[in-house]
């Protein structure tokens, strides 16, 4: 049998009834897959970019509402692995069954994840299942929010792994903070998740869907920013005194470099930025990729492997900024933003 679902587009005539209502009927077969029935209520939603769609009300059998999963005994890294995917696409209620009962350690993981998640709490528990529940209400989330206070704990743990370059390695409150980016960065995803699977959660966001995708994407550059800080801070033990300053002060000036393209690129997609800063770091992006290619450590005797590592680090935390700011001209583009350059406004066609 053929999945209506999968059929090509139809077409419909618009029909006139009393009162100036336009109506269509919709596809039987649609209709009979959907298990949609006179009397029922749909969902219409009337997007941004001028698409009228027609959606089911949300149930257990067209959106992630409720699930179950039975856990093997003494089965941990499955454990925790289900949970998160299970949050990240959008389950609302999660009941975890044990084969005998549920070990410390598994509890253990349970508890650990939930808080590690916003909006999820352990409801019940016994010995044999524990239920875990998302509260996180989506007319409470702000993605552009987020992705800003995403933004400003990525720089803020690359700011602290360079310093440490000469203060000392701050590993442990980089990682801390990195808990919080992974904890925003699967917020976001949940709600983008939801959002591919329902309408509504569109609506309920307040966003087109194109904006959205780019939102999220931003969050996954971010996300990446936040791991070469990390990354940097666990590398500084090895970096030793033989480093001379002139060569570390270059090194937290690559930092900072890279740290202005993230920002001025999220203020491209969140912000006021338009597409001439988008441009601007790009360029400025290739140029301090180059600039870190052909590297070489002023006043150092060594071959400045050491630094090597923090260096790749940077230049890739700086083009993660121009892939944002690649978002951001997408953006510019499909919405016509475009402007012409100083010099093209002169030139005449030929």
């Amino acid at each position: 049998m053929t999945d209506s679902r999968d059929q090509s587009m139809e077409t419909r005539k618009i029909q006139s009834v009393g009162g100036g209502t336009y109506t269509v009927s919709l596809p039987k077969s649609w209709s009979e897959s959907e298990g949609v029935t006179p009397g029922e209520t749909v969902n219409v939603h009337q997007h941004r970019d001028g698409i009228l769609a027609i959606q089911t009300q949300e149930t257990d059998s067209n959106g992630p509402v409720q699930s179950t999963v039975r856990v093997a005994h003494e089965e941990t890294a499955r454990l925790e692995q289900t949970l998160r995917a299970a949050y990240a696409v959008g389950i609302k209620e999660l009941r975890l069954v044990a084969a005998t009962e549920f070990s410390a350690d598994q509890r253990r993981i349970v508890d650990a994840v939930a808080k590690k998640l916003t909006g999820v709490s352990v409801v019940e528990a016994s010995e044999t299942e524990i239920t875990v529940q998302v509260l996180l209400n989506r007319d409470e989330v702000s993605v552009s929010q987020s992705v800003r206070q995403l933004k400003f704990i990525a720089l803020s743990m690359h700011e602290t792994a360079i310093e440490s370059l000469t203060t000392g390695s701050n590993a442990a409150y980089v990682a801390t903070r990195d808990d919080q980016v992974d904890r925003l960065y699967a917020m976001i995803d949940r709600s983008f998740a939801r959002a591919l699977a329902r309408l509504d959660e569109v609506d309920a966001l307040g966003y087109s869907r194109p904006a959205l995708f780019e939102l999220w994407e931003t969050t996954r550059e971010l996300e990446r920013v936040a791991d070469h800080a990390e990354g940097i801070a666990t590398t500084i033990p090895a970096v030793d005194d033989s480093v001379p300053d002139p060569a570390l002060d270059e090194i937290r000036s690559f930092g900072q470099a890279a740290r202005t393209l993230v920002d001025d690129a999220v203020a491209v997609i969140v912000g006021d930025a338009g597409a001439e800063t988008a441009h601007e770091t790009l360029l400025a992006r290739d140029e301090l990729c180059e600039q870190i290619e052909r590297y070489t450590p002023r006043g150092s005797t060594t071959d400045g492997s050491q630094l090597r590592p923090v260096l790749h680090r940077v230049r890739r935390t700086a083009e993660h900024g121009g892939n944002i700011a690649e978002l951001g001209l997408q953006n510019a583009v499909r919405h016509g933003e475009l402007t012409p350059t100083p010099d093209d406004r002169g030139q005449q066609p030929q």
